[in-house]
């Protein structure tokens, strides 16, 4: 969500906390602003809409000086604005804030009956108008920072600057991310080692409840009790965290063609360079025991979760509940000591899959997460982590992150069933040759690309687009549907292609396109009667197959996309590609903004 940056050091800030945003920009966001301290004054610039817009103002009203904090906000509480922009300032005080405080209208009301005035819709300017009347009592920067923090409900993570102090920074966290980088005569907070990377490869991730205090050369953490807390100080790999195009015309371009390399690193990092056995070498899963598992997540990481299930269930033979994370922590399900609780997440921070996993942590057997930034809260509070090794992901649609989120659970689908003998040794050596053999498979889909950029451009003309899968390729319809109303703004919705004649049906006109997933499996003839019945009603078929498919079930369709034949376990990561390739095109040919559609984040943090 929001983008934090904080910088303490001998140079101009202002340059530095820009550069910075402007990685942050993946994050999602609607307006973005910057203060510095000058001769012991703040200063702001803020506004509303792409980050050049506030470059364009800073060309016209530059700011000096050498300390600073800069914002990208994703609106929450008020319309995106200048007034509503961060930085927020009261006082003495500018704060950037990352979250949702949820009793800020308790605290909003007391302030206004101590005569504050109130000058926007924010639940943040009430922290800075609450640290500006504790400092106005005589306190200090830092005992008005510990006393708000005391008071605030909700999720937060939040930079402080402060008037006449020029070498402070004051940074805290609860249920939302924030790092410090550490430099040589300088310091700096951001959201995470992607803001970070150009300055430092040097990095400390606050804990649940910590308050930093940092100087131009000290850092000192206190815990959410107040003791010094000695947190470990982590070397990132600057590469993991390059956001270069990479010649491509959008990041979601650039991430969709990585996807051969880095399934192939995934594949190689759990099972080597040969052999067939699954290596955990982030920690022991153990299925002995387990009766059920549980398997959370949000959004495209939860269509991962969906596919798992079959994959789980056929070859482990343990039943799997699949839950949407933000109905999950809510729902106060059972959870025993007999059951594995699995948690997916890009960026290991989703608010609510965080909030789901806490709920599990004493009652599940194991708590499993499926992440691709090692580091992140998910992660750590997880007994057992499991990277996706992705890479950094940029573009708000996910594409890379999925495919190698369905990789690793796939291995865990394969673990499960060796421990439990329910996969013979022969039909493990064919996964996994067959998986090994995938990253080939993606090259060729990757091939189609010309004859998906054609059917997009037609595409992009429909109002209303269905997808329709069975069985596995279900939740890839699911995904494809997402997919396409996330970046093209195009309404789209899928379904299991078996419940078409259960309602969905009538919507059926030669102007609603219909996507078939269907590769020449065991359900093959079923989705083919399906199709049939929609081109009975005039409806235009896009029929996504392998060739044996496209020969058995073509006559009569729109549109074809041919895919290369894979084991049928493994389809529903190929298919991905083109459903991604498919959303992609068409958001570029109806000229939207692909990588940063409007209204979406890609890290959701805040509930």
């Amino acid at each position: 969500m929001c983008g934090i940056i904080g910088y303490l050091g001998s140079h101009e800030a202002a340059p530095f906390l820009v550069e910075a945003l402007r990685r942050l920009e993946y994050r999602g966001y609607d307006s973005a602003g910057i203060a510095t301290l000058d001769d012991g004054a703040l200063a702001r610039r803020r506004a509303v809409g792409k980050l050049v817009n506030l470059s364009d103002l800073l060309v016209h009203e530059p700011l000096a000086g050498k300390s600073g904090i800069g914002h990208t906000r994703w609106a929450t509480h008020g319309e995106p604005s200048t007034r509503n922009a961060h930085p927020h300032q009261a006082g003495p005080v500018a704060v950037v804030h990352n979250g949702i405080i949820e009793n800020f209208r308790e605290l909003r009301a007391e302030l206004v009956e101590k005569g504050a005035e109130i000058q926007t819709d924010t639940d943040t300017e009430t922290i800075a108008l609450m640290v500006a009347q504790y400092m106005s009592e005589g306190d200090s920067p830092r005992v008005a920072v510990e006393r708000i923090l005391q008071r605030l409900d909700g999720a937060f993570a939040l930079a402080f600057l402060f008037e006449n102090e020029d070498d402070l920074l004051i940074a805290a966290r609860k249920g939302s991310p924030l790092a410090i980088g550490h430099g040589d005569g300088e310091n700096y907070v951001g959201s995470d080692a992607i803001a970070l990377a150009p300055l430092t490869d040097q990095i400390t991730y606050l804990e649940e409840g910590d308050m930093a205090v940092i100087t131009r050369t000290s850092i000192e953490i206190r815990d959410a009790a107040g003791q010094l807390a000695n947190r470990e100080t982590r070397k990132i790999q600057r590469d993991r965290a390059e956001v270069s195009k990479g010649g491509h015309k959008h990041f979601m371009a650039k991430e969709i063609a990585e996807q051969p390399q880095v399934i192939s690193e995934a594949i190689g990092h759990y099972f080597g360079d040969a052999g067939y056995d699954v290596r955990m070498v982030e920690g022991d899963l153990s299925f002995d025991g387990v009766s059920r598992m549980v398997l959370v997540a949000c959004g495209t990481a939860y269509y991962a979760c969906v596919v798992a299930k079959y994959w789980i269930e056929k070859l482990a033979g343990i039943p799997v509940e699949v839950d949407v994370a933000s109905e999950f922590r809510y729902r106060e399900p059972p959870v025993g000591d007999d059951v594995i609780a699995l948690f997916v997440s890009q960026s290991g921070e989703t608010a609510d899959t965080l909030a789901a996993l806490r709920y599990c942590k004493d009652k599940a057997k194991q708590i499993v997460s499926v992440v691709n930034v090692p580091e992140s809260s998910i992660a750590r509070e997880s007994d057992v982590a499991l990277p996706i090794l992705a890479g950094t992901e940029i573009g708000v649609a996910s594409t890379k992150a999925f495919s190698c989120q369905l990789t690793v659970l796939l291995t865990v689908a394969i673990e499960a069933a060796r421990q439990r003998g329910t996969l013979d040794a022969e039909r493990q050596e064919q996964i996994v040759t067959a998986l090994r053999g995938l990253p080939a498979r993606i090259n060729l889909a990757l091939d189609t690309e010309t004859v998906t950029e054609a059917i997009s451009q037609e595409l992009a003309e429909a109002r209303d687009v269905l997808f329709l899968g069975r069985g596995q390729m279900y939740p890839l319809a699911l995904e494809g549907a997402l997919k396409l109303k996330e970046i093209s703004y195009i309404h789209a919705e899928a379904y299991a292609s078996g419940e078409l004649k259960h309602g969905p049906i009538a919507l059926i006109d030669p102007n609603v396109p219909v996507v078939v997933m269907a590769p020449r499996d065991a359900l093959f003839d079923k989705t083919v009667s399906n199709m049939q019945e929609v081109m009975a009603r005039g409806g235009k078929v896009l029929l996504v197959s392998d060739r044996k498919g496209i020969e058995v079930a073509g006559e009569g369709i729109w549109r074809q996309i041919e895919m290369p034949e894979v084991d049928d376990l493994l389809a529903p990561i190929l298919y991905a590609i083109p459903a991604q390739q498919l959303a992609y095109h068409t958001a570029v040919a109806k000229g939207t903004d692909v990588d940063q559609p409007r209204n979406l984040a890609k890290s959701v943090t805040v509930e």
